[in-house]
């Protein structure tokens, strides 16, 4: 007898990333389970685009733009959440880079990139929002919160000629387990999701000379779309409150 899937008709949550890629996909994905989307990147025109898409699907979706490497931006970002919302039952930190390339000769602008977005952006969301999750899954009638964290296969296996990405994936990944930790007992499921190699513009950014050796790779092989990473976040987040899955691995069937 299979479990029933979480009714999610009544709840907010805030995707970052919005504007491309898995947090694009993400956001439509859970609009279409019944949530109120909170949209939020640094690109307001593409934010307003999937805003679109996901009312014009019968979705309700809100546009927060905000570059989450700024100082306070995290804290004010979730104020506006709640102004406009009234709640916060899910987030899913979605937004990251992939700078990758060869330790000797990178640029030092690159590896703080990484860790900016990648790491300290994510922490200072997340900081900012876990009051509020923990009031939802009290106060709500779901019973239960979550919080998904974009990890990577690179968070569980050190990738030469990614160590700075690999570094900041590893740190999600132990940050989103030692929070599981703390939170289980107040019924927020805090899950890391660690994709493999996945068809976005994260490739675009590398830097040249890099970047092609890379393209190449992906090209080699059938990766995993946004989608299919969205699907994974939406069961994560659909289990019964009694349910977590505090780590997913998904891997393109021909990746090793």
């Amino acid at each position: 007898m299979s479990t029933p899937a979480m009714d999610l008709a009544g709840t907010v949550t805030l995707v970052t990333g919005a504007s491309s890629g898995i947090g694009e996909a993400t956001a439509r994905a859970l609009a279409a389970r019944g949530t109120t989307v909170a949209l939020t990147a640094r690109r307001k025109d593409r934010l307003e685009t999937v805003s679109a898409a996901v009312r014009s699907s019968g979705g309700v979706a809100h546009v927060f733009p905000a570059d989450l490497t700024a100082n306070g931006e995290a804290v004010s970002l979730v104020d506006r959440v709640l102004a406009e919302t009234g709640r916060l039952d899910i987030l899913v930190n979605a937004a990251g880079v992939m700078l990758v390339g060869p330790a000797l000769d990178a640029p030092a602008d690159e590896w703080q990139r990484n860790v900016d977005l990648n790491v300290s952006a994510l922490l200072n969301l997340t900081h900012a929002a876990l009051p509020h999750l923990v009031a939802a899954a009290r106060d709500q009638g779901r019973g239960v919160a979550d919080l998904v964290n974009i990890s990577s296969v690179a968070g569980r296996q050190a990738i030469g000629g990614a160590a700075v990405y690999s570094a900041t994936k590893f740190a999600v990944t132990a940050f989103s387990e030692a929070l599981r930790q703390e939170l289980a007992a107040q019924h927020v499921r805090v899950s890391s999701v660690e994709p493999g190699a996945v068809d976005t513009e994260l490739t675009d950014h590398i830097r040249d000379g890099v970047r092609e050796h890379n393209q190449a790779w992906y090209a080699s092989f059938e990766t995993l779309r946004p989608e299919d990473i969205a699907d994974a976040i939406a069961y994560v987040v659909t289990r019964p409150r009694h349910v977590a899955l505090s780590q997913l691995l998904v891997r393109p069937t021909e990746q090793t």
